[in-house]
């Protein structure tokens, strides 16, 4: 019967497991294969992985929701078209401001232009509104006429305000009606209304 022989010492010098051929012989230890490489950091200047940021989250929200969506139309509709496009956002009273706001969000984050926008209150004032106000009507309007940021206004003097492609109504007061048909006026592409759902409809089917 033939010997086996003796296994072969591996020295601690020589670095990686060494294979033994079935006639006792060391095999050659194996070279590494390249394989694939980790990903290399972005290099400064290169464009990397993009950056969450609010607007994202909040959109990724608003589309995981019911509710209807500020920043639905991509495209802009031409701002001379004849009929706004209506969209409703439930919203108590006391919340019609907040939710306002986060339909401007929503809408500059799907690509408008800030002075698209006009924002009107049919109760209080919004809090930017009555903090411009603060310096004087002629600096407040001059603001309204460069059209180069969000314009907010109470519905008592939104009507000295030029149309806008995009008109958000915040419904923070029961009495609308007369805010709901300026709004829709001024309005030349998309009308958002913040609100309560039952008033809204009423004076919108009732042909505003």
């Amino acid at each position: 019967m033939p010997l086996i022989p003796e296994e072969p010492q591996i020295h601690e010098s020589v670095q990686g497991p060494r294979a033994t051929s079935a006639s006792g012989r060391i095999a050659p230890t194996p070279r590494p294969v390249p394989g694939p490489r980790p990903a290399a950091p972005s290099r400064p200047g290169r464009p990397g992985p993009l950056r969450p940021a609010p607007p994202v989250q909040r959109t990724a929200r608003d589309v995981a929701g019911s509710k209807p969506e500020p920043s639905g139309p991509v495209t802009p509709a031409p701002s001379d078209a004849a009929t706004p496009q209506l969209q409703l956002i439930p919203a108590t009273v006391e919340g019609a401001l907040e939710a306002a706001d986060e339909a401007v969000d929503l809408l500059l984050d799907s690509g408008r232009v800030p002075g698209e926008i006009l924002v009107i209150t049919t109760g209080d004032p919004h809090p930017w509104a009555a903090h411009e106000l603060s310096f004087g009507e002629a600096s407040y309007w001059a603001q309204h006429d460069a059209r180069d940021d969000v314009f907010y206004a109470d519905a008592a003097i939104a009507g000295r305000a030029g149309s806008r492609p995009v008109v958000v109504v915040a419904v923070n007061a029961t009495a609308a009606a007369t805010a709901l048909s300026l709004a829709h006026a001024k309005a030349g592409a998309l009308m958002i209304v913040c609100g309560d759902p039952q008033q809204i409809n009423a004076v919108l089917g009732a042909g505003v």
